[in-house]
């Protein structure tokens, strides 16, 4: 008999943690970025309609960055043009630039994230600009979004550790932050691109936001599980007050510019935190697993997810 069938995990409500988590789906376009392989769209479609499905509210359902750099997702209008979008469901894009823009304008889209970097190094790499250029390429971009009725949300990478660099300082990282949020981003993803995070370090980060004046209900976590951290990070982060967590449904994913990064936290792994901890999260964990299961077939390997992988077997 399984876990699910005798009732596990058990829930124990715990102090301090927010009600209801909203889960940000990263896979379709975090975890397919990764890919060697280029996924089919049809597949990528079924797989929208699925986390749907699941429960999921928020999907991340492509990028529009030159199909130069990111090949596995240069289908992104086809993709927006063939969903099946179903009420209630959130399909915001990435977009790197004013190009981008124009792109994700053109396709309609609603919601838009932009990805800064934290780093000097990793800016120069990932972004071919230096840390301070980079916010004059995305100023533009949030401020035109938003004239158009677009909401932006920002993401900000390499926010604990660098493989250039090394330690990142708190301050560096919520003085990029803000001034992410003071163009108009509506939300924060603080990024652990290299899964180097502590939880120590995740209190702080986020503490030390609360006293530059940024409210915390602003920040949302996204972090990889290169040493086995990711759970424990989100746990801090949640009891920091954070309630938006960053995930991929099986664990897809990495990052093509920094090659220490491994996969993202899994949501079902993070699901099966939640629904110990007694947090609302309103994804039904079964169909959750089945298409994980599904979209590792389709990709003709395993899945990294522990949970996937217990209660699929």
């Amino acid at each position: 008999m399984g876990a699910r069938e005798v009732g596990l995990p058990e829930r124990v409500p715990a102090e301090g943690l927010p009600r209801r988590v909203t889960i940000w789906e990263v896979g379709p376009r975090d975890g397919l970025q990764n890919e060697s392989a280029i996924v089919p769209v049809e597949v990528k479609l079924e797989f929208l309609d699925r986390l749907a499905a699941a429960g999921l509210t928020t999907l991340e359902a492509t990028s529009f960055v030159h199909p130069k750099w990111v090949p596995q997702l240069a289908d992104a209008e086809q993709l927006l043009a063939g969903l099946d979008r179903r009420e209630g469901v959130r399909y915001p894009v990435l977009v790197p630039n004013e190009r981008g823009l124009n792109r994700a304008l053109d396709a309609g889209v609603s919601e838009i994230a932009i990805f800064a970097s934290a780093t000097e190094t990793f800016a120069q790499k990932n972004l071919n600009s230096a840390l301070d250029e980079q916010f004059a390429m995305f100023e533009p971009v949030v401020t035109r979004a938003r004239a158009e009725g677009l909401d932006v949300r920002g993401y900000l990478s390499m926010c604990f550790g660098d493989p250039w660099e090394g330690v990142v300082p708190a301050e560096q990282v919520v003085r990029a932050g803000k001034r992410l949020l003071d163009f108009g981003c509506s939300q924060l993803s603080l990024g652990d691109t290299i899964g180097v995070a502590t939880t120590g370090q995740v209190t702080r980060l986020v503490q030390e936001f609360e006293k530059s004046g940024v409210d915390v209900s602003a920040l949302a976590v996204h972090f990889h599980d290169t040493y086995g951290q990711a759970l424990a990070n989100t746990e801090a982060a949640l009891r920091a007050g954070v309630s938006t967590v960053d995930s991929s449904a099986g664990g897809l994913g990495g990052c093509p510019y920094a090659e220490s990064a491994t996969g993202n936290l899994a949501t079902e792994d993070l699901v099966w935190l939640l629904e110990g901890l007694g947090v609302e999260h309103g994804v039904d964990l079964g169909k959750l697993v089945e298409t994980s299961v599904w979209m590792a077939g389709q990709l003709g390997r395993p899945s990294p997810s522990r949970v996937v992988n217990a209660l699929a077997g």
